[in-house]
């Protein structure tokens, strides 16, 4: 995945936006999508975009608050196996 810098009010070399790419990385654990700069004078102010996490259904089955079941030992698979599934 690349990148993306958008630098306003400036110019920056690449050895500068690849730093700041380091320090994101090094700071959240992953790469940003964009990297905002806003140059003012000496100083930066940066802006981080990242990916969306995607969305996991949380559901309720047999009394556990779970996402899927593939954890499920065989007693608790054939429990929600054999549950009456109520409809609205």
């Amino acid at each position: 995945m690349a990148c993306e810098f958008l630098v306003s009010n400036g110019v920056l070399p690449q050895e500068e936006l690849n730093a700041y790419l380091l320090r994101a990385k090094e700071k959240y654990g992953k790469e940003p999508k964009r990297i905002s700069i806003q140059v003012d004078g000496d100083e930066v102010a940066l802006d981080y975009t990242f990916d969306a996490k995607p969305f996991e259904r949380i559901r309720r089955i047999t009394g556990y608050l779970v996402g899927t079941t593939d954890r499920f030992n065989n007693a608790k698979r054939a429990e929600e196996h054999d549950r009456v599934k109520h409809s609205i």
